[in-house]
């Protein structure tokens, strides 16, 4: 598709036209990773997307990158089918300017400084909460571009088992497991699941001018992947609750390699970690919450005669310990305050050897939160101590003011940073010990609200505007055959959001426009920045048919470059997913998925394939009740 931003505005207007009607006013839910506490959807004065369970399977995401795909301000780019490297832009930021966190603990490599979220088994997964803008005066480094937390499944009520089947398209094949249960204080939830797949050529390499994986080889890349989720927990009462959780995710791919990479990789990612919450006065509640993430990748040749195990090329492994204590303080019905600390360790290990192979860290912190009747006020100040690049002091400022009750604006303000990787410190023959971490500054307009209709389903709608500014962006230096920080960047965009049901049909539609643009001096001042979308849009469709259900997703994405010249362009393209489903009873379903109904062809990444039209079913049975 070469005109998609001419689909996404003949969409829009339709979207908008059909915009006349809603489901009743709920009840928001409750978030946490915006603020570290909970608190309203609705009352949050960032940018937050919340995906649940429910929202997960309606869906019929096969994978975490699949489910982020559209949400606004995110755009992934892919090097080829499952199980292949994906990386997450948000808003524009680069792909290591997003802390990943599960259940609280950080995870991801330190040597990259990015999370393999290909990997993480979607079947253990209960919400993700996507939260856009600098979040480093709470979480510190990394936190430029947001924040993405996944919570596992939780359990609780009556004991419940769960089993899924699916098949399809590749010789795809998976099956997920669990049990859940517990009784008025006490919940747990364990689960199991394996997929596996031929997969898809990944890419179509160019040895001679290297481009792309550098290499043809015209095979399937395949993927099988193996999940564990384990959690339990027990509330004393009021006063006291204590939660302990694992997630382990084993993962076998191949890939298009090189005589000098290999072809074959294997990668664990594991975390575990709990928390207890003590409340010893009413306006006091304490939390502690400590863990230790593992990020293992090993890359062998598929076809070696002397056994895989026996000759891997590359090895790198992450351990990485944290411990967090908050206290947060009531100072009045609309007025909290929290101070907390944070201690973070990490190693790292392999067939690399680095001039330094462990870092520390602690973050002390304050937040205040309060409400003045129309007005809300969010304050948070925080200071890194790292022991390789020494003190950073971040802060964030956030006001917001309800006009009506069916408008309301606000403006933030953040500052924040992203400490150097191992790789960019010593990596041999590139790291730069004396490099310092990269810093922006970010301001945000937003306003939200909903549009009556003269029904009793108005439109809800939200609008951000934003720009950010990175200096002291590490790159490579040809001068000194090294990283430095050379590079800077100007990030401006608009995200907006709309949702509205109209005579039993739901919508939900999102558009972002973004200028990510490079401002380091040289030849590519002024380019954009490789492989985001100046545009992408969703529109989402849904009907309940009694037991059946059946929904579309239009998905467009604009044209985006894959290299800094600019020179490398990757075309527009637009994707349309059907689904369906038919419930024997509330308990047992049978879904359909038609991915990429059109057969669109197109690239996320230059020369890296993605699959065409495919069909995948899958047989569900879970009680209702909490998952």
């Amino acid at each position: 598709m070469k005109h998609p931003l001419l689909l996404a505005l003949l969409a829009a207007p339709l979207a908008s036209s059909l915009f006349a009607e809603e489901q009743p006013m709920v009840l928001e839910p409750l978030v946490v990773t915006a603020t570290r506490t909970p608190e309203p959807l609705d009352r949050t004065l960032a940018s937050v997307t919340l995906i649940d369970r429910a929202e997960i399977e309606r869906r019929q995401a096969r994978s975490v990158p699949d489910l982020l795909r559209g949400v606004p301000g995110i755009s992934i780019a892919r090097n080829g089918g499952a199980g292949q490297t994906a990386s997450v832009f948000l808003r524009g930021t680069n792909s290591d300017h997003v802390t990943i966190l599960i259940d609280g603990i950080k995870v991801g490599s330190a040597t990259t400084g990015t999370t393999p979220l290909e990997g993480l088994p979607i079947a253990q997964i209960d919400r993700v909460e996507v939260v856009r803008g600098p979040r480093s005066s709470l979480y510190g480094s990394e936190a430029i571009g947001g924040v993405i937390q996944i919570f596992t499944r939780r359990g609780g009520g009556p004991l419940s088992p769960r089993l899924s089947l699916g098949g399809g398209s590749y010789r795809t094949g998976s099956v997920s497991a669990g049990l859940s249960g517990g009784g008025e204080q006490g919940w747990f939830n364990l689960g199991a699941s394996l997929e596996r797949t031929d997969g898809i050529n990944a890419c179509n390499g160019r040895p001679i001018p290297f481009a792309g994986c550098g290499v043809i080889e015209p095979d399937r890349d395949g993927y099988r992947n193996l999940g564990v989720s384990l959690r339990a927990g027990y509330a004393l009462g009021d006063w006291a609750e204590f939660d302990a959780h694992l997630l382990r995710s084993e993962n076998r791919v191949d890939f298009d390699g090189s005589i000098l990479a290999g072809n074959l990789a294997r990668a664990e990612q594991q975390v575990l970690g709990a928390t207890a919450r003590l409340q010893p006065l009413t306006p006091w509640t304490l939390t502690l919450t400590a863990g230790r993430s593992w990020d293992k990748y090993r890359a062998f040749f598929e076809d070696s005669s002397a056994g895989i195990e026996d000759l891997f090329l590359d090895r790198f492994d992450t351990e990485r310990d944290t411990l967090s204590l908050l206290n947060s303080l009531e100072l009045g019905p609309e007025h909290l305050l929290t101070l907390g600390i944070d201690y973070q360790d990490e190693r790292v290990d392999g067939t690399v050897r680095y001039l330094e192979d462990s870092r520390d860290n602690l973050g002390v912190f304050g937040e205040y939160q309060g409400g003045f009747g129309a007005s809300d006020l969010k304050l948070s100040l925080r200071q890194d101590d790292n022991q390789q690049f020494g003190t950073h002091t971040t802060g964030n400022a956030a006001a917001g003011y309800a006009f009506h009750p069916n408008l309301r604006v606000s403006l933030s303000y953040g500052t924040a940073f992203k400490a150097p990787t191992f790789n960019e410190l010593y990596f041999p023959d590139f790291g730069n010990p004396s490099l310092d971490p990269e810093q922006s500054r970010s301001l945000e307009l937003g306003l939200a609200g909903t549009l009556p209709t003269g029904s009793q389903n108005p439109i809800r709608w939200g609008l951000s505007l934003y720009s950010t500014e990175i200096d002291d962006l590490i790159a490579f230096d040809a001068t000194t055959l090294s990283a430095a920080n050379i590079a800077s960047a100007r990030i401006r965009g608009i995200e907006a959001t709309g949702a509205t049901r109209i005579r039993e049909w739901d919508l939900q539609a999102s558009l972002t426009l973004l200028d990510p643009e490079n401002r380091s001096d040289g030849a590519n001042q002024g380019k954009l920045l490789p492989r985001r979308p100046e545009q992408t849009f969703q529109l989402d469709l849904d009907r309940q048919w009694q037991r059946w259900s059946t929904g579309a997703t239009l998905f467009v994405a604009g044209r985006s470059f894959d290299d800094l010249a600019n020179r490398d362009r990757l075309d527009g393209y637009g994707l349309l997913d059907l689904r369906a489903e038919y419930a024997w009873t509330p308990s047992l379903r049978l879904q359909a998925r038609l991915e990429n109904a059109f057969d669109e062809d197109y690239e996320t990444a230059f020369l890296y394939n993605q699959p065409g039209r495919a069909l995948y079913l899958t047989l569900r049975y879970e009680p209702a009740g909490p998952k």
